[in-house]
């Protein structure tokens, strides 16, 4: 692929693009926020079976 072409389909790319819409900003939020809650979970269950089982 050569410098000419690359810059084309860039071209190409950057006219297609949109912005999103505040339903999909939105939606995309929620998801990192639930992936958020989700790791912080597991890294709670995590750290309390690890002070649970210490003793051990």
């Amino acid at each position: 692929m050569g410098l000419n072409e690359f810059f084309q389909s860039a071209d190409r790319l950057m006219r297609t693009l949109t912005k999103p819409d505040w339903k999909t900003y939105w939606m995309s939020l929620k998801i990192v926020f639930a992936g958020i809650c989700v790791l912080g979970i597991i890294g709670y269950i995590i750290r309390l079976m690890s002070t649970v089982l210490q003793p051990i």
